[in-house]
């Protein structure tokens, strides 16, 4: 058995593992985040189901580059663990990936390529929307001059820079907080873009379709 084969056996069975780990992740981080009043074991609890998880990607990814035999290649090919691994806001994206995992043991997918592209495109946009609000307010809050007050604040401001209206009410004055907002409006100007752009394209095809099949003259 070659090492792509082992890596893509690998890959079939963690799947569903790590995409429960990515939602025991994000539910974690929420409570250590909204919850700053519960007691010190329920933190010490939470914070060890982080880094729990951490280390759950973490073998993960060293197994992947492990049975590949790419090297340095491996980084490059598997962009998503990658960026995963380095950035654990990002952890979410693994939960996308869970119809495309369960439909490989089930045939083909349900859902045509538009389709999936928009669902994905959603789902990915709720979970790192998420994901980015309690991160911004975990910077924010108590902050000197900070106008992100709570965190229904907070995801106000998460919808306005995804959708990349940005009314400016609501913005973040920590360091930290501003390199977040960042990568808010990149993820917002590509997951903006891909709904877009497969909305039109499916519009096309649509319209060129229905030109083909109609009778020629009429």
């Amino acid at each position: 058995m070659d090492d792509d084969t082992r890596g893509a056996r690998w890959e079939q069975r963690t799947e569903l593992p790590l995409a429960v780990a990515s939602l025991v992740f994000l539910a974690s981080y929420a409570i250590r985040v909204l919850a700053p009043g519960l007691t010190e074991p329920w933190q010490d609890f939470a914070l060890a189901v982080l880094l729990a998880s951490w280390l759950l990607f973490a073998v993960n990814y060293a197994v992947l580059w492990r049975l590949s035999g790419q090297g340095h290649r491996f980084v490059r090919r598997h962009l998503l663990d990658t960026v995963v691994l380095i950035l654990p806001l990002l952890r979410p994206l693994r939960i996308v990936k869970v119809y495309e995992a369960v439909q490989r043991r089930h045939g083909k997918p349900r859902l045509a390529l538009h389709a999936r592209v928009i669902a994905y495109s959603g789902l990915a946009t709720v979970l790192l929307g998420f994901a980015g609000a309690l991160a911004v307010y975990q910077q924010e809050r108590g902050a000197p001059g900070a106008s992100m007050k709570t965190f229904g604040d907070a995801v106000w401001w998460t919808c306005a820079t995804l959708t990349t209206v940005g009314y400016g009410d609501i913005t973040p004055v920590t360091p930290m907080g501003r390199l977040i907002a960042v990568g808010m409006m990149a993820i917002g100007l590509a997951l903006l873009g891909a709904v877009t752009g497969t909305f039109a394209s499916w519009l096309l095809q649509s319209f060129s379709r229905e030109d083909d099949e109609r009778p020629p003259g009429s």
